[in-house]
């Protein structure tokens, strides 16, 4: 079979256009491609330099719409440890039930959208489905379905609402019978282990050497996990460690990358319904704006 230049980008209805991508195919093996990044330069640095830091988390909401939670609170972070800010203990560990929610729902649309990439089509309902519940969860906490603008310097926006905590692990119960099903649908599938076993190999030191980290380079059998190798909010204080691929030490394929998400996602519920029984004050506690 001829090779042959396609282009995959950059128009996507979810990143934008972040970068066009010329690929040299062989069939359904890529040989060789072009990257080109810098198409969505929005210039939101040069933006926050007229703003105070209560008026940028909106912006950070917007860096990525499938995990805004998780961008708006690495900056409010950020913000906290310049102003020397203290967060009460029971603030973090609602921004903890935050942040693990928008996991799981950026895990689902990733995990979801793979599926059709490799010809499952039913695993995009599927994933769909289960992420509808984390993102009803996350209105709830920021009034919004996906620019929460949840957290605060100092804080969060507000307290979990009432039966917030009953409704959370009751959905999170749900998906961890339901995380099985994809399993099934992936695992059991030939076509989804040829086309993804012993594809896209990468060795730990390549994918470090190139700036790859997060679940990707945990799928390659290496450790390293921002909220425990520079540990924050409190994770410190939960009884989790990160999800390593370890059979895949010597390397890992788009097979390893999948499994590790997989992992993570039961590891982020098993996070946030920790989280709901350690809160101080209790989950199902409410607090009234002003009360201490």
């Amino acid at each position: 079979m001829a090779e042959m230049w396609i282009s995959m980008g950059p128009q996507h209805p979810m990143t934008h256009g972040l970068w066009t991508l010329k690929v040299k195919v062989d069939g359904e093996t890529v040989v060789d491609t072009e990257p080109d990044l810098g198409y969505i330069h929005r210039g939101v640095e040069k933006i926050c330099e007229s703003r105070d830091f209560t008026q940028i988390t909106t912006y950070c909401d917007r860096l990525c719409y499938a995990s805004a939670n998780t961008w708006s609170h690495a900056y409010i972070y950020a913000a906290e440890d310049l102003l020397g800010v203290e967060v009460p203990e029971r603030a973090e560990y609602i921004r903890l039930v935050a942040v693990e929610l928008q996991r799981l729902a950026s895990h689902l649309m990733w995990l979801g959208a793979y599926g059709p990439d490799i010809g499952n089509l039913s695993v995009m309902v599927w994933c769909l489905r289960e992420r509808e519940m984390m993102m009803d969860l996350l209105q709830e906490l920021g009034g919004s379905r996906m620019h929460y603008n949840f957290p605060r310097v100092g804080g969060v926006k507000r307290d979990l609402p009432h039966g917030f905590a009953m409704r959370a692990r009751h959905k999170l119960s749900l998906f961890l019978d339901r995380i099985q099903e994809y399993e099934s649908l992936f695992d059991e599938s030939t076509i989804f282990l040829i086309r993804s076993q012993g594809v896209g190999y990468a060795k730990p030191e390549e994918m470090i050497n190139h700036g790859v980290s997060g679940p990707n380079l945990r799928a390659g059998g290496v450790n390293h996990d921002i909220r425990t190798s520079h540990p924050y909010s409190v994770y410190s204080e939960l009884d989790w460690a990160p999800a390593v691929e370890r059979s895949s030490i010597k390397g890992a394929d788009c097979y390893d990358r999948y499994r590790i998400r997989v992992e993570e996602m039961r590891q982020s519920a098993s996070l946030v319904l920790q989280a709901l029984d350690k809160m101080p004050g209790g989950a199902e506690t409410y607090h009234e704006p002003g009360d201490p």
